[in-house]
C-alpha cells in the first residue's frame, strides 16, 4: 500500500497493519450489503474496536498509541481497499481524534476524553455542515448559547456521517450569538447529550455506508466540552491537513483495490494464452504508474506535514494551505481516473456484479471524491492565496 507504517520500528508496523488487515477482512465480507442497504458496516466498526484502532492517535500518557499521519492514512487505504465506506467512517473518526489531541491537551476535561477514547475505543462524528453554509466549515450560522456553567446548540446540520452509531460529534459554531460567522468554536457533544431529529436521508450512488443523513442537532453539554483554542486554529493546524491526507489515502486504497482486480484479470488471460499479450495489458501498465504516483503525491504530502507541525507559524502558513489542497485536489482526481482504467482493463465483467472482477462499486465511492469538499471550491480558494503568496517553484523543500 503506502508503506507508511513502521517508522517507529518494524514490529509496530507488522502489528499494526495485520490488525488492520483483519479488521478490512470483515469489512469486506460485508461490503456488498453494507452498499445495497446503504447501511452503516457496524461489522466492520465491530472490528476496529475489538482490535483496538480507533484510539491509536491518543498518546501514550493517555492510553493510546501515539501513531501518527503517515500511519493513520496507510490504515485508511488498507480498509478502503476492502470497503470504502468502512474506511471513510474510520478516516473521517481520526481526523476527529486529530483535533482532539493537537488541541485538547490543554483542557483537563479533553484529557479525561481522550483516555476514555483509547480505553473504549469510542467511535467520534463530525458536525461541520449546516444549513445556509452548505460544507462551507470555516463559517456557522448556528452559536453556543452560554447557560450558567453549560452551553446549548441547536443546529440545522444538513449531513452529520454515522450520527446514529457515533459515540461523540464534535460540532463546530460560531462562539456566542453576536459572534461574526466565522468566529467559531469546536465543541463535544457525547451521544446521551445529543437530541438528534433525522431531517434527510442518505440515498447516494455512492459511499453509501456512511450514512450522512441530515439531523436537526440539539445539545446542552458542560461549558469544559468547548476547545479552548480556536476553530480556526484547530481547522488550519490538523483539520486541513488530516482530512486531506487521510482521505487521499482511503482514495489510494480504494484505487488499489480496483487495479488488483484488473491486474488478477489480466493474470488469468495470460494463462489462458501464454503465447498472446493479454488485451489490456498496456492499460494496466499504464494504470500502474498512474497509481505510483498517486502514492508520492500521498506520501510527500505525508512528508510535508510531518516537516510543519512542530512549528504553527508553518501549519498556518498559505503556502502550507495550498500544498494540502493540491493533495486533495490531485489525489481524488487521479484516484477516479486509475478506477476508470481498471473498469476498461476487465470490460464487461467488471460492469457487472456478480463476478470476481467487478468494480462497480468501488467506481461509485471514488466518485465521492473530488466532491468532498468540492475541488472547485478549493481551486478559487487556492487561487486567492496565491494571490497573497510565493510561488512554490522549488524542487526541494
Amino acid at each position: 500500500m503506502l508503506d507508511a507504517i513502521g517508522s517507529d520500528g518494524a514490529q509496530g508496523a507488522t502489528t499494526l497493519a495485520a490488525r488492520m488487515k483483519a479488521v478490512a477482512a470483515v469489512a469486506a465480507e460485508a461490503a456488498d450489503q453494507v452498499d445495497r442497504d446503504a447501511r452503516f458496516p457496524r461489522e466492520a466498526a465491530d472490528a476496529l474496536r475489538q482490535q483496538r484502532l480507533l484510539g491509536i492517535m491518543v498518546p501514550r500518557e493517555h492510553g493510546g498509541e501515539g501513531v501518527g499521519f503517515g500511519e493513520i492514512a496507510e490504515l485508511c487505504a488498507i480498509l478502503g481497499a476492502s470497503c470504502a465506506a468502512a474506511g471513510m467512517v474510520f478516516a473521517m473518526h481520526q481526523i476527529k481524534t486529530a483535533s482532539l489531541v493537537h488541541h485538547g491537551g490543554a483542557s483537563v476535561w479533553h484529557r479525561d476524553f481522550m483516555t476514555r477514547l483509547a480505553r473504549d475505543q469510542l467511535l467520534l462524528a463530525s458536525s461541520t455542515s449546516e444549513a445556509g453554509i452548505g460544507g462551507d466549515l470555516r463559517n456557522s450560522v448556528c452559536s453556543v448559547v452560554p447557560d450558567g456553567d453549560h452551553v446549548t446548540l441547536e443546529k440545522d446540520a444538513i449531513v452529520i456521517s454515522y450520527a446514529l452509531d457515533a459515540d461523540a460529534i464534535l460540532a463546530t459554531a460560531r462562539r456566542a450569538p453576536e459572534a461574526a460567522s466565522s468566529d467559531q468554536v469546536l465543541l463535544v457533544i457525547e451521544r446521551a447529550q445529543a437530541d438528534l431529529v433525522q431531517t434527510s436521508t442518505w440515498d447516494t450512488l455512492g459511499m453509501r455506508g456512511t450514512t450522512s443523513h441530515g439531523f436537526k442537532l440539539t445539545a446542552r453539554v458542560p461549558a469544559a466540552q468547548v476547545f479552548p483554542k480556536p476553530f480556526a486554529e484547530i481547522a488550519a493546524q490538523s483539520m486541513l491537513a488530516s482530512s486531506h491526507l487521510f482521505w487521499s489515502g482511503l482514495w489510494f486504497g480504494i484505487a488499489a483495490g480496483a487495479l488488483s482486480k484488473a491486474q488478477a484479470f489480466v493474470r488469468a488471460a495470460a494463462r489462458k494464452a501464454p503465447t498472446v499479450a493479454p488485451p489490456g495489458a498496456t492499460r494496466l501498465a499504464a494504470a500502474a504508474a498512474e497509481l505510483a504516483s498517486l502514492k508520492a503525491l500521498v506520501r510527500d504530502g505525508i512528508a510535508r506535514f510531518e516537516r510543519a507541525r512542530r512549528h504553527d507559524d508553518e501549519l498556518n502558513s498559505m503556502a502550507f494551505a495550498i500544498a494540502m489542497n493540491a493533495v486533495k485536489v490531485q489525489a481524488s482526481e487521479k484516484a477516479v481516473g486509475i478506477v476508470q482504467q481498471a473498469l476498461i482493463v476487465v470490460g464487461i465483467q467488471g460492469y457487472k456484479n456478480d463476478t470476481p472482477f467487478a468494480v462497480g462499486r468501488h467506481l461509485r465511492d471514488i466518485l465521492s471524491a473530488p466532491l468532498m469538499i468540492a475541488n472547485d471550491r478549493i481551486m478559487a480558494n487556492t487561487s486567492t492565496m496565491l494571490l497573497m503568496s510565493r510561488l512554490d517553484a522549488d524542487l526541494e523543500g
